[in-house]
């Protein structure tokens, strides 16, 4: 990955803010980047693929791709964008929009996918995309960071052992899934950019 020489992330190798930008096109750069986000993420939780012994939503793939793509800062924050945009009422969420999504059973999955991009994004910034297997581990401390939240905040309507069994087993197939599939797209994603700015 020879990009990574000038840039952590996928975004910054494709589109690198100019030094000499003035202020609104740094920010427009940043807004451009995190609605698009906040649309893929949008389109991945409408995404439901057949799975045992659930079906899966591509949420999750599109936070860990996200926080990969974007780094740390932009990633947690064009999660946080996503929330917000749900928040008001724009249907966003797998199941619409509203406040509702934010406080009811499976709110703490929503909120722990702005610390999983984050920390995945500022993990590979750090280096960790310089290999398959660090890219691996990156992603699986974001799943877990997931699973925690949403497990932890479910396991307050549920006790914990109820919240492991519905929030945490059935979907243990379709997060490996999604990792693996995450973990095989950025590799391929940076011999795309590397051979287009050739």
């Amino acid at each position: 990955m020879s990009s990574l020489e000038t840039s952590p992330t996928l975004i910054g190798a494709l589109w690198s803010p100019d030094a000499r930008a003035s202020v609104p096109a740094k920010l427009f750069r940043l807004a451009v980047l995190a609605v698009t986000g906040t649309l893929l993420l949008a389109l991945s939780a409408q995404i439901s693929v057949p799975m045992w012994p659930v079906p899966m939503t591509m949420q999750t793939f599109a936070v860990m791709v996200i926080g990969a793509a974007y780094g740390g800062r932009l990633g947690g924050a064009t999660v946080a964008l996503y929330l917000a945009e749900g928040a008001v009422g724009l249907p966003v969420f797998a199941n619409g929009g509203g406040v509702a999504s934010l406080i009811g059973p499976t709110a703490g999955y929503l909120f722990a996918f702005v610390v999983a991009a984050a920390v995945i994004g500022w993990l590979l910034e750090k280096g960790w995309g310089q290999s398959v297997a660090k890219i691996a581990l990156a992603m699986l401390i974001g799943n877990i960071l997931i699973f925690a939240g949403g497990v932890g905040w479910l396991s307050t309507f549920t006790g914990i052992e109820k919240a492991m069994d519905l929030g945490l087993f059935p979907f243990v197939p379709g997060g490996v899934f999604k990792l693996a599939l995450a973990v095989a797209v950025l590799p391929i994603a940076w011999k795309l950019i590397e051979k287009f700015r050739l």
